[in-house]
């Protein structure tokens, strides 16, 4: 099956189903990647963590059979131990690639379905791009799913860091991150530049300096959709109140606009009877309190409560007429079946600007459980997002495709503190929670996160939380080495 390593000597392969559900055996094969730098450290702690997990929450009867397979420095110092940097720096980039990322890693992840990834350095010479970002592209990992949540009693630079608990859904494969950008000055920058002053961009009343460099921001209706149909299964799985599509579409129309359109779209199409939209929510909400009320009347107290676009006073007669068509034609198609009690069982599909989204985030947190937005918000929201929880120690992540899930840490490889037994493992752990409740094994992901919880309240914490502590005015906190947090844990899994 593979050329550089031997198969698995235990466990059973996971299968995916047509509609992308799991069969999952009781001992499913998992491969790891060690990772660089700290990798080796946090993966030490993480995985005796997650056996313990699933070994008293199914009294021995589940296990995770383990399948190492290389990636980074660890896949080039074991298959190409004799390859000198020289030598590397002229190989083309597909050699230089699988040097770091062989393709039977590719293979494996392929194969076995689910995998847990420690952090990874993006090497220096031959070209090599992120081998994070390579991973994600030939895997085709077109979410990334980074869960935010509160844990212990660890500081926060917010009063109320306990209302955060949502998961936010990323566009892994498009938008500005997709890489299609050219350098200012060079011939083909040049050469896109001038075709698109001389031929498109007159009819916009717009000229681009000549001396630009030249990006483009792809966006489509696979990718969106996708993305989205992916949060918003996860919404109904979890019984999860609303999913919220974060954009820019007041500027950027054709793009960011048309994610939140596909959205809404996408919605109404495969989820009609589990959703509603916010709009039609309000709508719904107002005929269930006032069900005496005349449309007129209700588009009037609409627009009292704030709702955008129900003003008749300042309305045209074409106007005043969309606005009570809209009120009557949702009535009509929606409140047989999303009215009265109903309403409340319904998954709320709703849109903000994607600025307007950090305000909300800090103000009304818990107004929001799952995002899903464009590649280039979701990574800035992500990372904002954390901050109100204590940073990227505790921060979980994966990147999922359709029938293919890599689980990882989402900090980086931090090579000064490498072998030394200090780093904080929280977030591959936290990684490992979501891999376990995506196998459908949340009695073992719930103890591991009951006992992390003890564990940071009882302020047994690695270095970093116990620097953030202590500066805060702690008091009695216990500094432990990485792989003392992982046991700590492991032994709080009998406390909780």
């Amino acid at each position: 099956m593979f050329q550089l390593i031997d198969d698995p000597k235990e466990g059973a392969p996971i299968r995916v189903n047509e509609d992308q559900s799991l069969e999952v055996p009781d001992n499913p094969i998992i491969p790891f990647i060690t990772g660089d730098g700290t990798g080796r450290d946090i993966m030490k702690a993480t995985q005796p963590v997650l056996d313990a997990a699933v070994e008293k929450a199914y009294g021995g009867k589940r296990k995770l059979a383990w399948f190492k397979i290389y990636a980074g420095d660890e896949a080039r110092f074991k298959f190409h131990p004799n390859l000198s940097d020289d030598e590397l720096s002229k190989m083309n980039e597909l050699d230089a690639r699988r040097v770091y990322l062989p393709e039977d890693t590719f293979e494996a992840i392929r194969k076995f379905k689910v995998a847990l990834k420690g952090p990874l350095t993006t090497p220096v010479g031959g070209g090599i791009r992120s081998l994070n970002v390579t991973l994600r592209q030939v895997l085709d990992l077109y979410a990334c799913v980074r869960p935010v949540k509160y844990y212990g009693n660890i500081p926060s630079p917010v009063r109320h860091p306990e209302n955060m608990n949502i998961v936010i859904f990323r566009e892994n494969t498009e938008d500005v991150y997709s890489g299609i950008e050219w350098e200012s000055g060079t011939e083909t920058a040049k050469k896109l530049i001038s075709i698109l002053n001389q031929d498109f961009c007159p009819a916009l009343g717009k000229t681009i300096r000549e001396d630009s460099g030249v990006g483009i921001k792809p966006i489509s209706p696979y990718g969106s959709k996708r993305l989205i149909r992916m949060a918003i299964r996860y919404a109904l799985k979890h019984n999860k109140p609303s999913v919220t599509l974060v954009h820019k579409g007041n500027i950027m129309k054709f793009t960011e606009g048309a994610f939140r359109n596909w959205g809404y779209e996408l919605a109404r199409e495969e989820f009609r009877q589990e959703t509603v939209s916010e709009r039609e929510w309000g709508i719904i909400d107002m005929k269930n309190r006032h069900p005496e009320w005349d449309t007129e009347t209700m588009a009037r107290e609409l627009h009292k409560a704030g709702w955008e676009g129900f003003n008749l006073e300042d309305a045209t007669e074409t106007g005043k007429q969309k606005i009570l068509s809209e009120i009557e034609n949702v009535l009509k198609e929606l409140y047989e079946s999303h009215g009265g009690e109903n309403l409340k069982k319904k998954l709320v599909i709703k849109d903000r600007i994607a600025d307007s989204m950090f305000q909300q985030l800090l103000t009304r947190t818990s107004s929001y459980s799952v995002i899903a937005t464009t590649n280039l918000n979701g990574d800035y929201l992500s990372d904002a997002a954390v901050a109100q929880v204590g940073g990227l120690g505790l921060a979980a992540g994966a990147n999922i495709g359709d029938g293919v899930a890599l689980f990882e840490a989402t900090h980086g490889t931090a090579p000064k503190y490498a072998d030394l037994d200090v780093i904080n493992p929280g977030a591959v752990i936290l990684s490992g929670v979501m891999m376990l409740e995506h196998l459908g094994w949340q009695e073992a992901a719930d103890l591991v996160v009951k006992a992390l919880d003890k564990t940071l309240r009882d302020k047994t914490v690695t270095y970093d939380l116990h620097r953030l502590m202590v500066a805060e005015g702690y008091s009695d906190v216990k500094k432990l080495k990485c792989s003392e947090f992982g046991q700590a844990i492991i032994a709080n899994m009998d406390k909780v």
